[in-house]
């Protein structure tokens, strides 16, 4: 159960939390081998499909354990790497990943999230941690956001504490009167109540939860977390 009088702050998660992200990033996806198509062919023909371009991103992401708190370093190696491995140039990459990460930041909202985000940040300050590379002011939030704490920047993930420590530092106060709001079990509700906040988890997918410590409020969306902080229109 939330302790409301305790809420000085609230952290947001984005991907899947204020958006679906699987869809965009299929989008970001094929943009990008559209444009090897036009600008490195040879490695459009060897990667014939962004799905396989997925997995040379998947395979990375395991080869580079030093990148896995930076999507957008091992998003922009894996394209290095394929742009190589077929004989185009690999300084391609940077104007590549150009390409994908503008269509990265084309998101779709659920329908919840801004009408929920206008209200927490009308009575709270709001910080958002990610884990991935989506950038407030690229999505159209920056206004919003006392703050954005990125795990690339900090230079470790979500579960670690050492993060949500970051982002409560961030809008001045202690990591207990945060309250931290994501759809991730382990690395948003786990991971903020480690690090002493209250966690929020955003369950719409409503899934059975599986651990032995609880989320201090489960919603299905984030109309329901307005509903429960008693905030109305």
């Amino acid at each position: 159960m939330l302790n409301l009088n305790q809420i000085k702050a609230v952290s947001l998660d984005l991907d899947d939390t204020l958006w679906p992200i699987w869809p965009t990033i299929d989008r970001a996806e094929k943009v990008l081998h559209e444009w090897l198509v036009t600008n490195a062919p040879a490695t459009a023909a060897m990667y014939a499909s962004p799905r396989a371009l997925r997995e040379v991103r998947d395979a990375m992401e395991v080869q580079r354990p030093d990148l896995a708190h930076d999507m957008t370093a091992l998003r922009r190696e894996s394209i290095r790497v394929a742009l190589s491995s077929a004989g185009d140039d690999p300084s391609l990459a940077g104007p590549a990943f150009d390409v994908f990460i503008a269509e990265r930041h084309n998101v779709s909202f659920f329908p919840d999230a801004l009408p929920a985000v206008e209200f927490l940040a009308a009575r709270y300050p709001l910080v958002s941690i990610t884990n991935g590379n989506a950038d407030l002011a690229r999505v159209g939030l920056a206004p919003y956001f006392v703050a954005g704490i990125a795990a690339l920047k900090v230079g470790v993930s979500k579960p670690d504490v050492r993060i949500f420590q970051v982002a409560a530092e961030a809008v001045g106060v202690q990591p207990h009167e945060v309250l931290h709001v994501g759809d991730d079990m382990v690395m948003d509700v786990l991971g903020a109540r480690s690090a002493g906040m209250q966690a929020v988890w955003v369950n719409r997918g409503q899934a059975a939860w599986p651990h032995p410590e609880q989320p201090h409020l489960e919603v299905t969306d984030l109309s329901g977390l307005v509903d429960a902080l008693g905030l109305t229109a």
